[in-house]
């Protein structure tokens, strides 16, 4: 099983770091990352696995709102399962 992590915000030093220890805490391991700055803001997709997952998909996902709400970023964390069906045609 796997996730998609977006994150969208101004840039700041340690934005990848602090997404990606939340991920280590919880037994998500980091598949791929891509990422960008258009000028000052930060733009971030991250595919991890949480088929070891400490604790459930829904905490993680609080986990990653509350990081981005502490850090003024918008951090959305979807399973793939609801990814792969919103993009379904």
């Amino acid at each position: 099983m796997r996730a998609v992590i977006t994150v969208i915000g101004k840039d700041a030093v340690g934005i990848l770091a602090k997404v990606s220890a939340v991920c280590a805490e919880n037994n998500a391991n980091v598949i791929e990352v891509t990422q960008s700055v258009l000028q000052d803001m930060f733009a971030m997709i991250m595919l991890v696995d949480i088929s070891s997952l400490k604790g459930n998909f829904a905490e993680l996902s609080d986990k990653m709102t509350a990081l981005g709400d502490e850090q003024g970023l918008k951090i959305l964390t979807m399973h793939e399962d609801i990814f792969n069906t919103m993009h379904r045609i």
